[in-house]
C-alpha cells in the first residue's frame, strides 16, 4: 500500500513542492469494435489551492476526466499521481479510502437522501469515519452554517429550492475536510441567479485554500476559473 492510502501526512512543505493532482500522458480506452479513446495523451498539473474549471461539449471526454480525477476510474495508459503518489497500483479499497480522505464531489442532480433530514444528508460521509456522533454533528452542523443553511437542518431535500439543494450537497462534499473538491455540472439545473450564488459559494471556499475542479459546458461558468482548460475529443488544450 502506498503512503497515500495508508493516510501517511502531506507537510506543508511537501504540499508546496508537488502538484496535488498530476495527470501523465493518461489515456481511457473503452474496448469496441471500434475502440474509443475518451482520453487522450491527458498531461494535467493542478497546485494545492488551484482553481481549475474543465470546459467542453457533451462527448468531449469531460465526465470520463472526472471519473479519473475522482478515483472512480484507471486510466487504460499513463499515471495519476495524487498528493505525490502513484495512485495506479491502489486496491478498489485503498481508492475508496483515499477518496473519502482527499476528494469531496458534487453533481448537478445534487444526489441527496429525499427521506433524510438536510443534516442526516451531511452527516452521511462520515458515518464510517470511526469519529464519535457528537463530533460528526458538530462538524455537519458547522458545514450547513458554513455555507448559509443553519436554519434548514430538520428539513427534507423536497422541501428546498434548487440552490438550496446544491448547497447541502456542498456542505456534504467538504465536511470530512477533502483536499480537493470536483464539482461536475454544479450549476446544469439552476437558473442564473443562483448559479452565480452557488460559483461564489466555491470560490469562497477556494479562498480558504481547497482545491477546486470545476467540469462544464458553460463558457460563462468556466470563465470564472483562474485557469481554464478546453476538452475537445479527449484532448486538453489549456486557454
Amino acid at each position: 500500500m502506498t503512503s497515500l492510502a495508508a493516510g501517511a501526512p502531506v507537510t506543508p512543505d511537501a504540499a508546496d513542492a508537488a502538484p496535488l493532482v498530476e495527470l501523465r500522458d493518461v489515456t481511457r480506452s473503452f474496448p469496441g469494435p471500434p475502440e474509443v479513446q475518451a482520453l487522450k495523451g491527458a498531461t494535467l498539473s493542478i497546485a494545492p489551492g488551484d482553481y481549475l474549471s474543465i470546459v467542453g461539449p457533451s462527448g468531449s471526454g469531460k465526465s470520463t476526466m472526472l471519473n479519473i480525477l475522482g478515483l472512480l476510474d484507471r486510466p487504460s495508459v499513463g499515471e495519476y499521481r495524487l498528493a505525490g503518489s502513484l495512485t495506479g497500483d491502489l486496491s478498489d479499497d485503498e481508492r475508496a479510502a483515499v477518496r473519502a480522505r482527499f476528494i469531496g464531489f458534487v453533481f448537478q442532480s445534487f444526489h441527496l437522501l429525499p427521506r433524510r433530514s438536510v443534516l442526516d444528508n451531511v452527516l452521511m460521509p462520515m458515518l464510517y469515519s470511526g469519529v464519535p456522533r457528537r463530533e460528526r454533528e458538530f462538524r455537519a452542523r458547522e458545514a450547513l452554517q458554513r455555507v448559509g443553511l443553519g436554519h434548514r437542518l430538520d428539513f427534507l431535500p423536497n422541501s428546498l429550492s434548487g440552490g438550496e439543494r446544491q448547497r447541502v450537497a456542498v456542505a456534504r462534499a467538504v465536511v470530512s475536510g477533502p483536499r480537493l473538491l470536483l464539482a461536475d455540472e454544479p450549476t446544469g439545473n439552476l437558473d442564473q441567479r443562483t448559479s452565480g450564488e452557488v460559483m461564489s459559494l466555491f470560490e469562497e471556499l477556494n479562498d480558504d485554500g481547497l482545491t477546486l475542479v470545476v467540469i462544464t459546458h458553460d463558457d460563462g461558468v468556466a470563465r470564472r476559473a483562474r485557469r481554464c482548460i478546453r476538452i475537445a475529443d479527449g484532448r486538453l488544450s489549456e486557454l
